[in-house]
């Protein structure tokens, strides 16, 4: 196993909890198994963590921690569910694993609430998405998020692509993004 090129969770993980500025407020856009809500209750005061699907929520609870905010919605909903200022937003793009191959996220609604995150974070956070672009909806996701980020204003944000080179064309991303 590689301790740097990893897996692009890890390196998500590696990128908040060293160069997120403030530890308040962070909110987990896709809870599915729960491993990022795991890593943001841990570092965060107050998180927050959307899914479409009950039954991942539901499995969640038997672990969440007293500050995790569990919402069964989708996270084009941002807005409806969260009035603060946010320091970290995490997407973990795709399907749940183990789950329904079938139901995963959709460029329409992550693209809603990455404007609608961005809109909430404080100058200073982060950003990071980790894009499963081995399925169809996933290569839809990726271009419609890349051509988005690709014209985000760089006085206002930096963003960073990382990806494997020797691995599979259809590899995992991560995109990073960091407000100024």
């Amino acid at each position: 196993m590689f301790r740097y090129i990893n897996d692009v969770s890890s390196l998500s993980h590696y990128i908040i909890k060293n160069f997120c500025n403030i530890f308040n407020v962070a909110v987990d856009a896709t809870l599915g198994n729960g491993y990022d809500t795991d890593f943001l209750s841990v570092n965060f005061n107050k998180v927050y963590s959307f899914d479409i699907q009950l039954n991942a929520v539901e499995n969640y609870k038997k672990r969440s921690k007293e500050n995790t905010i569990l919402i069964n919605d989708s996270h084009e909903n941002f807005n409806v569910h969260i009035s603060e200022e946010i320091d970290c937003l995490v997407y973990n793009l795709g399907f749940l694993p183990g789950g329904n191959k079938n139901l995963t996220t959709k460029a329409s609604s992550t693209l809603i609430s990455l404007n609608c995150g961005l809109n909430k974070l404080k100058k200073g956070g982060l950003v990071t998405i980790s894009v499963y672009r081995g399925h169809k909806e996933g290569k839809n996701e990726e271009a419609v998020i890349m051509n988005f980020v690709k014209n985000l204003p760089k006085n206002k944000y930096a963003v960073m692509l990382h990806s494997f080179v020797n691995r599979d064309p259809n590899a995992p991303i991560l995109i990073a993004i960091e407000k100024k």
